[in-house]
């Protein structure tokens, strides 16, 4: 079973992951590009994965969480964001949460390994995912305005 509390600690501080994310966004030589999305818009998104982490690791499906990415990659695509931007966009939305969870004093303990590794596993399959489906979409974008 996963670390719940820690999944609830993200969960209940997602305005200030949130927040702290775009920060980074706008101070990362890697993601320039994604000033080219509105901040409102990128804020929402930020805070839809980290206020609903529960439902994306425990309960969405598979089409579900490559529907949602392939139309972040093609938005991405229409806004005009380099796709490097676009993955560093999203290894910095999943470093960021580490980070916090660091910060909290959460993940130097042994207490409850294997609740927190199966945490880090199931969190590093569902961002490996959400990136390659957003280069999915974003790569199907880039194609059909080339068509």
């Amino acid at each position: 079973m996963i670390a719940l509390r820690l999944v609830h600690l993200i969960e209940n501080h997602s305005d200030e992951l949130a927040a702290g994310l775009l920060k980074k966004f706008r101070t990362s030589p890697h993601t320039r590009d994604l000033q080219k999305v509105p901040a409102g818009e990128l804020r929402d998104r930020s805070y839809e994965i980290y206020r609903n982490l529960s439902d994306w690791l425990l309960h969405t499906k598979e089409e579900e969480l490559e529907r949602c990415y392939v139309k972040v990659g093609a938005r991405r695509a229409s806004q005009g964001v380099a796709l490097s931007d676009l993955c560093w966009g999203i290894v910095l939305t999943k470093e960021h949460l580490w980070s916090f969870l660091q910060e909290q004093g959460y993940l130097n303990s042994p207490v409850e390994i294997f609740g927190e590794l199966e945490l880090l596993r199931l969190l590093d399959q569902f961002f490996d995912k959400a990136l390659c489906y957003a280069t999915v979409g974003y790569e199907q974008a880039r194609m059909a305005k080339v068509a």
